[in-house]
């Protein structure tokens, strides 16, 4: 493949990648500015909706109130002029000079004017353009609603709309809604009602068929139990209800409209009305117990949304189209510096090193690579002879340290069989003074009366019986010493279920037979016997005892205590004794191997190092409480699991 062929398919590729990497960004970028302008439209369309909404729930009230002060404004007359006469005259004056008042009836109670037998009821209403008051023949009004309700509420109160006023009296095919107010004309006791009648057909045409935000959208108004009021269509009103004109499997979020309107809620949902999505916003109307909503379809709602996805392609397919002729030609302008230095690290490639690379006065990246590669070709050169030169060094350096690391590896061997040698020369004498110890004991038991020889059989005894546990002790961290770092990986490994309480109290027994002590090891627990740790008996223990040697030894021998407690995830053994404790300026250093006290003290520097060691290995910690100002207090904690 010739040169100028690998150039033009390098920068194909080049502007390839740039494109696949800028065009999703770019798409993406669209993408997340277009679902934002949707949210913003759908947004703008529900505040717009419900505000419309506000607006036209303010008007039917405002309708509606004018129906309540009509009625309210002559009770009065109602109950100061209450004769038969009167009741018609004053019913037809509140139908004449209110429009928006459909009818008026006036009823009373049994036996109020005997002329005209059990019952009397005048009823007035608005006949096109005259007005008919008529004295109803006899009916049994009393349990119709629209009496009842306000004679056992005792208060004015609307009532749920129904057709044919007064429930078949008056033929008309209008549904009417009442607002009903009780007459007290002497007093307290209630004579009459007084409905006041307004008309639902009239009611939409006035107020609700001039406030549409869309082509599509409309207004239904809900009764207390759901019964549709208000619907386009016709067929539906008063005679069925959201729930029962709608399935409620097929359209569950039409029947939690349906609940959330006749619980009197405020709010907005999207369901799917008769196949077309719609977002439904929804308030009660006060003192009423009805629900109004205002239904707009989301195609209305989103038009502006669906022009801008036209835009948006045409933006895109624009917008790509720009990027790749932008990106070529960057590509294009960019590589040229690049195929100059080609040409000249290729010479270089050949064998010709005397080649110079030219230095480069641009300051882009392209220039950078240019004068950076000149510098890489005099470093290569001047270096040449020095790398030569350090590899006859490393060679006698590796030869070096073949030598130190043969030496460190016989070191190593001779300091292990240095410890076996003394650990087995100091076996025979610790033999010997354990058989010396009871056969001190066994003459101690058989020879009675004679007190001085059993006081000094008994200060020997001790004395060997001291001298044998600091030499079983250093034999103990010799053996310890040795396998540090020769088995530290397998030796932790073989653990059992241990009793906590049980381990304490053994090392306490063990340390006070040793040192004799005036008072006991007193051991203290705050978990129950049963409570066992996963570990290695062996080193727990050792690590206890030491910790326990030490407190005998440097304390003064009475107020040493080892308590037994738990947390959550660990079992801990604390050591505390009353004496000197640790130095303030050198605490740390006592974990540290071959660290003692001083040069003239007894034992080898090795307990707390190994203590340390043992419970490191077997996952647990152990730590100095700085706090505790009365002696030491040293703490192990071994996790339970």
């Amino acid at each position: 493949m010739s040169e100028p062929v690998v150039r033009r398919t390098f920068a194909k590729r080049l502007s390839r990648t740039i494109i696949l990497l800028v065009v999703p960004l770019f798409v993406l970028s669209l993408g997340v500015f277009y679902q934002y302008a949707r949210d913003l439209l759908r947004r703008e369309a529900v505040q717009r909706s419900n505000t419309i909404l506000s607006s036209t729930e303010r008007l039917v009230e405002n309708y509606l109130s004018t129906i309540e002060n009509a009625a309210n404004s002559y009770v009065w007359m109602f109950e100061e002029k209450f004769t038969a006469d009167s009741l018609a005259v004053l019913s037809h004056r509140l139908v004449s000079l209110n429009g928006s008042v459909l009818s008026c009836s006036v009823a009373t109670e049994p036996d109020v004017f005997p002329d005209y037998g059990d019952s009397f009821s005048v009823y007035t209403v608005h006949d096109g353009d005259t007005v008919i008051t008529a004295i109803e023949p006899e009916f049994e009004y009393f349990q119709k609603n629209w009496y009842k309700k306000p004679m056992q509420a005792g208060a004015p109160c609307w009532i749920n709309p129904f057709s044919d006023f007064n429930e078949g009296t008056i033929n008309h095919h209008d549904a009417v809604g009442s607002y009903c107010v009780p007459l007290r004309p002497h007093g307290d006791r209630i004579k009459g009602i007084v409905s006041v009648d307004f008309s639902f057909q009239q009611l939409r045409k006035t107020v609700l068929a001039t406030h549409h935000p869309y082509p599509s959208s409309y207004y239904m108004l809900l009764g207390p139990s759901g019964g549709y009021l208000i619907h386009p269509e016709s067929s539906l009103l008063f005679k069925k209800t959201i729930f029962t004109a709608n399935d409620s499997v097929e359209h569950p979020d039409v029947m939690a409209l349906g609940r959330a309107m006749v619980e009197g809620k405020q709010g907005m949902m999207h369901v799917v009305i008769d196949n077309v999505h719609c977002h439904v916003n929804y308030m009660p109307v006060s003192n009423t117990g009805w629900s109004l909503a205002l239904v707009c379809h989301d195609d209305d709602v989103l038009a502006d949304y669906n022009h801008l996805a036209i835009i948006m392609i045409v933006f895109v397919v624009i917008g790509m189209v720009l990027i790749a002729w932008i990106t070529r030609r960057v590509v294009q302008r960019n590589i040229q510096p690049l195929n100059e230095l080609m040409e000249a690290t290729k010479k270089v490639a050949d064998g010709n090193y005397d080649t110079e690379i030219p230095l480069s006065t641009h300051t882009d990246v392209v220039g950078k690579l240019q004068n950076a590669f000149r510098n890489m070709q005099q470093a290569l050169l001047s270096r040449q002879q020095q790398i030569r030169q350090n590899a006859a060094e490393l060679e006698a350096d590796n030869a070096e340290m073949e030598h130190t690391l043969l030496l460190a590896q016989e070191a190593a061997k001779s300091r292990r069989t240095f410890v076996d040698n003394v650990s087995r020369e100091f076996v025979t004498p610790l033999n010997i003074i354990g058989g010396l110890v009871r056969v001190l004991r066994d003459n101690l038991k058989n020879r009675g009366g004679i007190q001085t020889q059993r006081a000094d059989i008994c200060q020997i005894r001790s004395s060997l019986r001291h001298q044998a546990v600091l030499l079983q002790r250093n034999i103990y961290m010799l053996y310890d010493s040795s396998e540090t770092g020769n088995a530290d990986v397998t030796r932790y490994q073989q653990r059992t279920d241990e009793p906590c309480n049980q381990m304490a109290q053994e090392c306490a027994d063990a340390i006070s037979y040793s040192f004799d002590l005036v008072q006991p090891i007193r051991v203290e627990t705050e978990v129950p016997d049963s409570l066992c740790v996963n570990t290695s008996r062996l080193y727990v223990t050792r690590a206890i005892k030491e910790l326990l040697f030490n407190a005998a030894k440097f304390s003064d021998g009475q107020h040493i205590t080892i308590r037994v407690s738990q947390i959550d995830t660990a079992v801990r053994f604390t050591v505390e004794d009353v004496g000197p404790g640790l130095p303030e300026n050198s605490k740390e250093l006592f974990f540290m191997p071959f660290t003692k006290g001083d040069d003239q003290s007894e034992g080898l520097g090795l307990g707390l190092p190994l203590c340390q060691n043992h419970i490191d290995g077997l996952g647990g910690t152990i730590t100095h409480d700085d706090s505790y100002r009365d002696g030491c207090r040293i703490t192990i904690e071994l996790p339970k699991a």
